[in-house]
């Protein structure tokens, strides 16, 4: 079984698991196909004064997929609505993805912590950062709880003159 990433109509992502998924059932593939997955990531907002948690795709318009790849495998699940193909797709076989990438996307292994560079709580309550990385690039915050067991920090940024708690990796900050 390798992993592979299948397009999908952007928005349409769970949509297109569900379809998968009911026609894994139907077509008797269990075997074949092992595990639909749609790579997510918990997102903080603040709506009417209050902090809402959701979930989001960190990949729109992608789906992995652990499959036994046959033509009539990838002709199912090609004819499902919403799938525009497979990423790499050489001719009529789709490339796999490599392990480390999918250890990455899983959340498997992280990066730093293979090098053991990473001290096991680099950051402190109350201490000031600079965020590096991602949608809040460049602002500095507070950090106001630390995760070691996640990697994580929840680190206040003023945004547009509000504080707004961030939860962001390790990796996404460096100290001020």
């Amino acid at each position: 079984m390798n992993w592979y990433v299948i397009r999908a109509i952007s928005g349409q992502e769970k949509k297109v698991k569900q379809y998968l998924d009911s026609e894994i059932q139907r077509l008797h593939m269990e075997d074949a196909i092992h595990q639909v997955l749609i790579p997510t990531e918990k997102v903080f907002e603040m709506r009417n004064g209050k902090k809402k948690t959701r979930e989001r795709s960190f990949l729109p318009g992608y789906i992995l997929i652990e499959a036994a790849l046959q033509p009539e495998v990838i002709q199912a699940i090609k004819d499902v609505p919403g799938v525009i193909g497979f990423l790499g797709e050489k001719g009529q076989q789709p490339a796999p993805i490599r392990k480390s990438e999918i250890n990455k996307i899983l959340g498997k292994v992280d990066e730093m912590n293979e090098l053991g560079e990473m001290p096991e709580t680099p950051f402190y309550l109350g201490e000031p950062v600079k965020v590096m990385d991602g949608p809040f690039n460049g602002f500095s915050g507070i950090i106001d709880e630390v995760m070691p067991d996640k990697k994580k920090l929840k680190v206040i940024v003023k945004i547009f003159g509000r504080n707004t708690p961030v939860e962001l990796n390790y990796l996404q900050v460096e100290k001020e």
